[in-house]
């Protein structure tokens, strides 16, 4: 008898990082999209170029200086169709196949894709609790040289994806400082960085330094919802138009950015953390649960923040069962390879929580607990009590 049984018709689906359709703020965005269609008719019949709704950008500027405590000019900001269109734009402007990057060694598998496709050399650093290795950066340009010397360094410094870890403020310093000294790029990701839930939240890197080679990115898909599309760029002018020199786009979608500028006239925070509320006890679940019935298979992340829980399994696990078995019994995941620079078969796997109702959260970490001791070859204890040696 296959254990725990298979429900027909129930999927446990956490391969894919959403946002939960539970909260989403109908009644306002019904409100914001009729004065926003009553306001704007008339421009949703031009182009608006390159940077986009100004509205949009104004509440989005605010939305940074009020979480960082500097000043961000919405004249230096972008709206973009989501951030991956920002990540591949300025991987085009700034590479030529058979550039080097350095990223994380484990990173967001769209920008994997994308970076592939391009035909950059991804070179990663190890991931620990405290975020990128940026302690044994130094070292990797050294062994580099400078024939391969990166063309910039891409850092999910807050709620990595897929870690859940957070870049410290110390190495967040300190990669600067190797930055500005070898006059290297930062592409820092921040796509998260709103989906807080403990803790303080960790400073941009442009809110630590005025190197004007950071180039910000960052999204609206995580707290509100990534059918909308809609996500920005922020750098100083001359990289920023170097970067949008690749846009032959016309502008996004200016009826999606007028009804998000509507909808957060008065500001993000007390609809964002509103819905952070409800995201926070679907990572509780996940974590307690996982811990509950999987602690002898298995080691999870507890992130203060973002929609993913990382999870370690022995080296003894058969991954090709342990996927058997799981889409035997529903139980959708997405494989820790997919988030390996270089595709590696890595025994993590990535729960992706913010869109899976309360309950299947709860039934379903036992299934997985479960699957992942039939995948196993042997019976010997958990070998580790981390997520990183």
């Amino acid at each position: 008898m296959v254990w725990p049984p298979a429900v027909p018709d129930r999927v446990f689906d956490f391969a894919v990082g959403r946002t939960n359709p539970e909260t989403v703020p109908v009644d306002r965005l019904q409100q914001a999209a009729r004065d926003a269609i009553a306001n704007e008719y008339a421009e949703l019949t031009d182009y608006h170029g390159r940077l986009g709704h100004h509205g949009l950008r104004a509440a989005m500027a605010r939305r940074e200086s009020e979480r960082e405590g500097v000043f961000v000019d919405p004249d230096h900001l972008s709206l973009m169709n989501g951030s991956m269109q920002a990540v591949t734009l300025v991987a085009e402007a700034l590479t030529q196949p058979g550039d080097t990057v350095i990223s994380e060694a484990f990173t967001y598998s769209g920008t994997i894709g994308a970076y592939r496709t391009l035909g950059i050399d991804m070179v990663g650093l190890p991931v620990d609790d405290d975020g990128m290795r940026v302690d044994l950066l130094e070292a990797k340009l050294d062994e580099l040289g400078p024939t391969r010397k990166p063309k910039f360094i891409y850092a999910l410094t807050t709620y990595q994806n897929p870690t859940g870890t957070n870049l410290s403020v110390e190495r967040r310093r300190l990669l600067l400082d190797i930055a500005i000294h070898h006059d290297i790029p930062i592409v820092e990701d921040n796509c998260y960085g709103d989906v807080h839930f403990d803790g303080d939240k960790p400073p941009a890197l442009y809110a630590l330094s005025d190197y004007d080679k950071i180039i910000y990115l960052c999204s609206l898909s995580k707290i509100l919802g990534p059918g909308l599309r809609l996500g920005y760029l922020y750098a100083k002018p001359p990289f920023l138009d170097t970067i949008l020199a690749r846009r032959h786009d016309a502008g996004g979608n200016y009826l999606a950015a007028a009804v998000v500028a509507e909808l957060y006239r008065d500001g993000v925070w007390e609809i964002t953390e509103e819905l952070n509320e409800a995201l926070r006890v679907k990572k509780n679940l996940v974590v307690e649960g996982l811990a509950a019935a999987g602690g002898d298979v298995c080691v999870a992340s507890n992130p203060p923040g973002g929609l993913f829980v990382w999870v370690r399994f022995p080296e003894d696990v058969d991954q090709a069962k342990l996927m058997q078995l799981a889409t035997e019994r529903n139980f959708r995941y997405a494989p820790g390879a997919n988030f390996h620079i270089h595709g590696e078969r890595i025994p993590y796997l990535r729960l992706a929580f913010g869109h899976v109702p309360d309950d299947d959260i709860r039934d379903g970490m036992p299934v997985l607990a479960q699957c992942l001791r039939e995948a196993r070859t042997s019976n010997e204890a958990l070998a580790f009590d981390n997520l990183f040696d």
